[in-house]
């Protein structure tokens, strides 16, 4: 049996709808000729909105970008994600989450588990500045899975999210072992075709800084700290 993961890779991508609640494109679609069937989202580059604050043209290397650090520090928080063309050109493909539809996400969001504080974390290293409620994925095993991570990794601190619930708790070991796995990246040479050199020096800067302060962050004053709408 041919692997999920290289079925995303390189299978033919058939449309077969788009998510209407998104802003850039982002489209509902299948594998072809597959059996199971293999669900994905498609976010061609050619849909995306322009931002005054991100480059245009670059969401899509954002999303592949929170996807390598997931896997590679071993946060395992991001669904298998890949760059490759599709039906509407160059884009972003990641596998479909099939999620426990009896879970209300909200109040899920405000709670204290595990799983959500290193979201959390998680967040904090790739300076998400769109984390809403909506983006929280948690299936019929209860694992969460994070989505939505274009506007990351900016340079500047814009650290938006609806998980503030850990902000000043000191991190734990497994959390510090998971920073300490992300500073020992080469994160120059991993990101260089996705990110800024000046995006990657923001990204290790903010790593030290945790395991400095080794506490979550708090809320900026300065500036919005939760997304709008937070759902």
């Amino acid at each position: 049996m041919i692997p999920k993961s290289e079925l995303i890779s390189s299978g033919e991508i058939t449309v077969v709808g788009r998510l209407v609640d998104a802003s850039n494109a982002t489209l509902l679609a299948n594998i072809k000729d597959c059996d199971p069937k293999v669900e994905i989202i498609y976010k061609p580059v050619a849909g995306e909105r322009p931002l005054w604050d991100f480059p245009d043209g670059d969401l899509a290397s954002r999303e592949y970008s929170a996807f390598l650090l997931s896997l590679m520090a071993g946060f395992n928080l991001v669904p298998f994600t890949v760059l490759r063309d599709g039906p509407f050109g160059y884009g972003m493909v990641q596998e479909w989450i099939d999620i426990d539809e009896t879970v209300d996400v909200v109040e899920y969001g405000q709670s204290d588990g595990d799983q959500l504080r290193k979201l959390a974390l998680f967040d904090a290293v790739i300076n998400n500045a769109d984390r809403k409620f909506g983006h929280l994925l948690i299936d019929n095993q209860g694992v969460l899975k994070g989505c939505d991570h274009g506007i990351s990794f900016h340079s500047e601190d814009k650290l938006r999210t609806v998980i503030w619930q850990f902000s000043s708790l000191p991190l734990d070991p497994e959390e510090i072992t998971l920073l300490n796995k992300v500073s020992a990246l080469n994160l120059e040479q991993i990101f260089n075709e996705y990110l800024t050199a000046s995006e990657i020096s923001a990204l290790r800067q903010r790593v030290n800084e945790l395991l400095a302060t080794a506490v979550f962050p708090e809320p900026s004053q300065l500036r919005p700290a939760i997304p709008w709408p937070p759902v």
